[in-house]
């Protein structure tokens, strides 16, 4: 009981103190909040980035690969610079899927456009539409799954017919509440019956659901003569645990295909359905380390500013703390209370930039399509490092106060 009343009276007197010297206490808090609100705001940002990458990336197919003519890498420190090698050709697709033996499902993709404009009757969707050629093998490899119609028959397939698969923002869009089975819509000057619908993934897949796919073969014909053609090729095995042997098997057959000599570099990209991920996770990595930087530099400043004022306070209250003592209190009480001050001055400033890191983090994770977050491990963390920060900032003012001689400091001026 004596210990609870004794830390209640500390807690009290810190309070007070707080109080009495407003000004520099807001001062200490608001370094300390602007330190907390840059870890916290980063952690939160990247936590809210991690969940949509993974929500993105959770339908691709994890044992799948992709081979083009340019890589597919992210990076935020290269202006987005890729390499671009010469163009796969159709014949060169065709004469891989037909000549790769290993059990696998195999598309070729043609990417239309990713600005059509979508038209039903009067309705028109925004010009953010992908239209994009593929066969029957599409929706597996992307983990689509259609909630409506049915996918590309094979005649459909090697005539080109008109026909298209469509996602569910562009269903909503065009059709709300009507069933777009069978109906038509024009994707620029084409006209196409709509025969599927692809379930609803939201905004956490890339592109969203704003997108029409439509057999290659109709793909070609769209594209204007004068653009140079370049498809891509998606492999998809049973398991992961054969998909470096696909990989190496695929390398090789393309090749030969491509003309490529014993010595001589390739001229194609692989990249693993999880390589984009991989890659922006170490990305998101250097950013955490950043972030970590940022707000130990400035926490540091706030801890030395701290220690500053409680030297200052120390000296003020010289006087009080002589007749503390002369009164019976001991050097241990003395301790406490400017440990306990410190580590108040701090939570305040703690709390308020947990408040402002959540707010800003979120917002720039929301920005940015990802989700809200609340980083429950970092809010502990952040608490824990406040209590820390007061305890060795406040441990020499604190160390000093006690070591005051209550004669001396009664006669202090």
């Amino acid at each position: 009981m004596p210990v609870k009343t004794t830390f209640k009276e500390n807690v009290s007197i810190a309070l007070q103190s707080i109080s009495g010297n407003r000004l520099r206490t807001s001062l200490t808090a608001l370094i300390i909040a602007i330190g907390i609100m840059a870890l916290v705001g980063i952690l939160t940002a990247i936590e809210g980035i991690k969940q949509f990458t993974n929500d993105a990336f959770a339908g691709l197919g994890a044992n799948s690969f992709t081979i083009q003519n340019r890589g597919s890498g992210i990076s935020f420190g290269n202006g987005g610079h890729r390499k671009v090698y010469t163009s796969i050709t159709y014949a060169q697709a065709e004469r891989f899927t037909k000549l790769y033996k290993l059990p696998a499902r195999i598309s070729v993709d043609l990417s239309v456009t990713g600005t059509a404009v979508a038209k039903y009757n009067s309705i028109k969707s925004n010009p953010n539409i992908s239209v994009t050629g593929s066969n029957d093998n599409y929706l597996a490899i992307k983990g689509h799954k259609l909630s409506l119609g049915r996918n590309f028959s094979a005649s459909e397939l090697e005539h080109g017919a008109n026909v298209a698969i469509v996602g569910d923002e562009v269903k909503i869009k065009l059709f709300k509440n009507e069933d777009p089975i069978n109906k038509y819509i024009l994707l620029g000057s084409n006209k196409f019956r709509v025969i599927g619908v692809v379930a609803a993934k939201g905004s956490n897949s890339f592109g969203g659901d704003k997108f029409c796919v439509v057999p290659l073969a109709k793909a070609r014909q769209m594209v204007d003569t004068s653009r140079k053609l370049s498809y891509a090729i998606t492999v998809n095995v049973n398991s992961p645990d054969v998909l470096d042997a696909n990989i190496g098997e695929a390398t090789s057959l393309m090749r030969n295909i491509r003309g490529l000599s014993i010595g001589r570099d390739d001229n194609f990209e692989i990249s693993r359905s999880d390589s984009i991920q991989q890659e922006l996770s170490g990305q998101l990595t250097g950013i955490t380390v950043a972030g970590f930087a940022i707000g130990a530099i400035t926490l540091i400043g706030a801890a030395i500013g701290l220690m500053n004022i409680m030297l200052v306070s120390v000296t003020e209250r010289t006087r009080e703390i002589g007749l503390r003592k002369a009164i019976g209190a001991t050097p241990s009480v003395i301790r406490k209370q400017f440990l306990i001050e410190a580590i108040v001055i701090c939570l305040i400033g703690g709390f308020g930039g947990i408040v402002l890191g959540m707010a800003i983090g979120n917002l720039i994770a929301v920005q940015i399509s990802g989700t809200f977050v609340v980083p429950w491990v970092w809010l502990f963390c952040a608490i824990a490092l406040c209590t820390f920060i007061g305890l060795a900032s406040g441990f020499y003012p604190a160390k000093k106060a006690a070591r005051l001689d209550p004669v001396e400091a009664l006669r202090y001026e």
